[in-house]
């Protein structure tokens, strides 16, 4: 198992005494906060990729892992590598999301997918556009870790509900006075709750005279295991199941795509 990349976040930094650990010296400055059912496969990249973004940012990061009906060895990867877990079993991503949130303590928060990872210049932009007031928060451009002729035309059936709201999602930074005036997401939908709270949240800078931010060259990369697991034609040729997904409250849609997949 590899070594906690947290310990090591400050190569010029005062070393911890004999057996301390690393944060709990520093206070961190983001909090990246990930919602987790079953990715023992994918978490440990996930993780190592916020502490490497967070060492060459030269800021302290926590990472909070909210553990959603896990039978497999997230936990105990999640906390070699230095995250810390909370428990949410509710079949619902947006109070999974909401419980990691508020299990967290940085004044700045940023939201990141299990299966999903940063690049090493991604906290340090996250930290430059959440710290500058001229933006209430925003999201970030996602780059799949592989492109095939069916993903891209999925992807196309998907982008006509994403576009219209020209708004960027993936993953979203915001502080935390902006999470508690939106009370976080929306856990009466059980999917694109993304959405919902991005709306929301340019809704939020609109009242405040603040800008919806977008991350656009140091995003994240994302896993392509639902086209995998589905085929990369999947979606393209079911635009009924986009249709409901979209709707935000069909639960045999989510349970179909999101929650009942077996990983």
């Amino acid at each position: 198992m590899p070594k906690p990349l947290v310990q090591n976040l400050f190569a010029n930094a005062t070393p911890p005494l004999e057996g301390e650990h690393f944060d709990t010296l520093l206070q961190p400055a983001l909090s990246v906060t990930i919602p987790a059912h079953n990715e023992a496969r994918f978490i440990g990249k996930g993780i190592e990729s916020v502490f490497r973004s967070a060492q060459k940012a030269g800021h302290p990061v926590e990472v909070v892992v909210a553990l959603n009906r896990c039978t497999d060895q997230t936990q105990s990867i999640a906390e070699s590598l230095g995250a810390r877990c909370v428990v949410e079993d509710k079949k619902c991503i947006s109070a999974v999301r909401n419980a990691a949130i508020r299990a967290s303590s940085a004044p700045a928060i940023a939201t990141l997918d299990a299966d999903s990872w940063m690049s090493e210049d991604t906290v340090a932009a996250i930290l430059r556009m959440v710290g500058d007031d001229r933006y209430v928060g925003g999201g970030a451009m996602i780059k799949p870790e592989r492109m095939s002729p069916g993903i891209f035309f999925s992807v196309l059936s998907v982008v006509p509900y994403v576009i219209r709201h020209r708004l960027s999602y993936g993953m979203f930074w915001f502080r935390r006075d902006a999470f508690e005036a939106l009370n976080g997401f929306d856990e009466q939908l059980v999917s694109v709750e993304d959405v919902d709270f991005a709306l929301r949240l340019r809704s939020l800078g609109r009242q405040r005279g603040q800008r919806y931010g977008t991350l656009w060259r140091d995003g994240i990369t994302t896993s392509c295991r639902k086209f995998d697991m589905f085929g990369d034609w999947y979606l393209f040729r079911n635009p009924g199941l986009v249709r409901r997904i979209f709707a935000g409250q069909d639960r045999a849609a989510a349970d179909h795509f999101f929650y009942d997949v077996k990983r």
